[in-house]
């Protein structure tokens, strides 16, 4: 049996779909049936069932309780239960630099958000140290749009409400299509012995600005319309160029396709 944290987000649904096409029975409870925050019911609920593996996705961004104090109580209880562990991380526990980053780089957050996924990461580490924690960038999608593809449809929408949206020309990630992270996660689970931080993302460096254009062009939609800007134009502090080094992955098989061949281009 595979447990899922977060299955209702735009992850977990992509992975509760693959893993039940690859045979497996999961169990996904809501938000509402199991708040990771309450350590004593998360250790209940997966030590009643004793899964094989649990993922954990559930997050809440800007809430720092749930991402640390919930992955540790996931890892508690996975540990306690004897199952696997795949606790997902990202690529913004670092900051930015011009070489790719390997597993064994030091992460060095530079936001809140990278911060307190780093602390979840220590936090899964100590309690279950055998924990595989895969690290990913972007997700995007060719069916459901992904919350970063509505972002450009709603920047080029006009009417009542529209918000402009500006996309970064020198923020630099390695966008990865959802149901192949979902692929890789089941993948994992089924992997005794793979432990410790795994990069699992797309194979192009490609900028916010470009993912934006590109996007727009396979929704049909006028690219040239974006509005684009650099990070230190608007003033902000954010990871900028953010590239995984996904060697380790390739050679376990678990690979993400290209943005251009995702939309065809």
């Amino acid at each position: 049996m595979l447990f899922v944290t977060g299955g209702s987000g735009f992850l977990g649904s992509a992975l509760i779909a693959t893993a039940q096409e690859e045979g497996w029975p999961v169990t996904a409870p809501s938000s509402s049936a199991l708040d990771i925050r309450d350590r004593e019911a998360v250790i209940a609920s997966i030590g009643e069932l004793k899964p094989t593996a649990v993922v954990h996705l559930a997050y809440r961004k800007d809430d720092r309780t749930n991402i640390v104090d919930g992955s540790r109580h996931v890892a508690e209880a996975a540990a306690a239960s004897g199952s696997k562990l795949i606790h997902m991380s990202t690529d913004v526990v670092f900051s930015g630099r011009l070489e790719p980053y390997a597993e064994a780089d030091n992460p060095d957050p530079a936001n809140d958000y990278g911060r307190y996924k780093f602390e979840a990461e220590q936090a899964v580490c100590a309690a279950f140290p055998s924990a595989a924690i895969v690290r990913t960038s972007l997700l995007y999608d060719t069916e459901a749009l992904a919350p970063l593809q509505i972002d450009v449809r709603q920047a080029l929408e006009s009417g009542p409400g529209h918000r402009p949206m500006t996309f970064f020309t020198d923020e630099y990630r390695c966008p990865a299509h959802v149901t192949d992270v979902a692929a890789a996660l089941v993948a994992l689970a089924g992997i005794p012995d793979r432990t410790g931080p795994i990069h699992i993302a797309g194979p192009e460096r490609i900028s916010r600005a470009d993912f934006a254009r590109r996007t727009a062009r396979w929704l049909g939609l006028r690219a040239d319309d974006l509005m684009t800007s650099t990070i230190a134009e608007a003033g902000l502090t954010r990871p900028a160029n953010v590239v995984l080094d996904t060697a380790r992955a390739q050679r376990l098989g678990l690979t993400c396709r290209s943005v251009a061949a995702s939309y065809d281009e």
